[in-house]
């Protein structure tokens, strides 16, 4: 009985030794750098490092344009809020008195040029 025991340890430690032999293989082939896994992902890790600093530079962008058309924006709404209130006193004005075909004649004076032609009826 003992030595069926040492015949099947030293078929598990002999096992064992093999099994450690192809891992530490296929280990080494994965942390090889220029053909295995570990090429891999060194070449994924720069990537993720590229992208990082490429989303920031484009959060910046972002940033900055939106800051630019938030500004736009209240300049065209002060813009509008003063067209509104022209258009509100053009309502105000009175009403031109109406003219049947007559055209507007531009009279000509010679004040040795000091003053502009004015227009007349």
């Amino acid at each position: 009985m003992a030595l069926i025991a040492d015949i099947l340890m030293s078929a598990g430690a002999i096992g064992a030794g093999i099994y450690c032999l192809v891992l530490s293989r296929r280990l080494k082939a994965f942390n090889q750098l220029e053909g295995g896994m570990g090429g891999a992902i060194a070449v994924l890790s720069a990537q993720v490092d590229d992208m990082t600093r490429a989303l920031e530079t484009a959060r910046g962008t972002a940033t900055d344009s939106a800051r630019s058309l938030r500004e736009m924006t209240e300049r065209a709404e002060q813009a509008a809020a003063k067209l509104e209130l022209l258009f509100a006193t053009l309502h105000d004005l009175p009403e031109p008195p109406e003219r049947s075909g007559s055209r507007m004649r531009v009279l000509r004076r010679r004040n040795h040029g000091y003053e502009r032609p004015e227009a007349a009826e």
